[in-house]
C-alpha cells in the first residue's frame, strides 16, 4: 500500500511539472513574438532605408515560427490569448489549462516589452515612450493611418478569426505534420502586411497589453478594443471547428 501510495504521489508531481512547464513554455513564446516583432517596430521600424512596414511583418512572422519550433513541442505555441480561447472553444483544452495559458502569455509579453523599452532606452541621446511609443496597437487620429474604432473592430475580428482558422485547421489531426508553425508564420505576416496601418495590428491581446502596460495614456484607454475584439474573434473561429463547419472528418 506503502508503495502505491509513493508511486501516486510521483506521478502527481509529475502532472504538475508537466503542467507549470506548459504555462512557462507560453510565457517564453510570447515573449519571443513580443521581442522580435515590437522590438524591430520600435528599434528599426521608424529609421528610413532599414525593414520599414515589411520588415516588422516578417519580424512578428518570423519570430512566431521560432517560437512554434522551440515550444511547440511542450506548449503547441498558443503565444496569444485569443488561440488558446478558440482552442478551448473547439474542445481542445481544458478551462484550467486556458486560465494557465493566459497567464503565462501576458507575463510574456509584458517582459518582452519591458527588455525592447530597456534596449531602446540605451540609444544616444535618449529614447522617449511618450513621443515614440512602444509599438502599441491603437486607431483614430494621430495613429497610423487615422483609421477609426468601427474600422479597427472590423479589421481585428476578422484578422483573428481568420488566424484562428489556420491555426486550428492547420493542427488538426487531419492535416499534414510538420508545416503547421511555417504557415502559421506566414499567415501572421500577411495578417500585418494589411493591418499595420490600420491597428498595428493586434490579433492578440498580450500583445497588445504588454506595450500598452508602459505606454500609457491612449494606449491603456484603447486597449480594450485589443482585448476584447480578438478573443471574440477567436471564440468564432473556435466554435466553427466545435460544430464541425471546418473540422476535417
Amino acid at each position: 500500500m506503502r508503495l502505491r501510495s509513493d508511486e501516486s504521489a510521483e506521478i502527481s508531481r509529475q502532472k504538475v511539472e508537466k503542467t507549470m512547464k506548459k504555462y512557462f513554455a507560453e510565457l517564453v513564446g510570447t515573449f519571443f513574438l513580443v521581442f522580435f516583432g515590437v522590438g524591430t517596430a520600435v528599434i528599426t521600424g521608424g529609421v528610413p532605408g532599414l525593414v520599414g512596414i515589411i520588415g516588422i511583418a516578417l519580424a512578428f512572422g518570423l519570430g512566431l515560427v521560432a517560437a512554434a519550433y522551440g515550444i511547440g513541442p511542450i506548449s503547441g505555441c498558443h503565444i496569444n490569448p485569443a488561440v488558446s480561447i478558440g482552442a478551448w472553444m473547439a474542445g481542445r483544452m481544458k478551462i484550467m489549462d486556458l486560465i494557465g495559458y493566459w497567464v503565462g502569455q501576458f507575463i510574456g509579453a509584458t517582459l518582452g516589452a519591458w527588455v525592447v523599452y530597456l534596449i531602446a532606452s540605451g540609444v544616444s541621446g535618449g529614447y522617449s515612450i511618450a513621443t515614440s511609443g512602444l509599438g502599441q496597437n491603437g486607431f483614430g487620429a494621430g495613429y497610423q493611418g487615422g483609421y477609426n474604432l468601427h474600422s479597427a473592430i472590423a479589421y481585428e475580428f476578422v484578422a483573428t478569426m481568420l488566424f484562428v482558422i489556420v491555426i486550428l485547421g492547420s493542427t488538426q489531426k487531419a492535416a499534414p505534420s510538420g508545416f503547421a508553425g511555417l504557415v502559421i508564420g506566414l499567415t501572421l505576416v500577411a495578417i500585418h502586411l494589411l493591418g499595420i496601418h490600420i491597428t498595428g495590428t493586434s490579433v492578440n491581446p498580450a500583445r497588445s497589453f504588454g506595450p500598452a502596460v508602459f505606454v500609457g495614456g491612449q494606449a491603456i484607454q484603447q486597449l480594450w478594443v485589443f482585448l476584447l475584439i480578438p478573443t471574440l474573434g477567436g471564440v468564432a473561429a473556435g466554435l466553427l471547428f466545435r460544430l464541425r463547419a471546418l473540422a476535417a472528418d
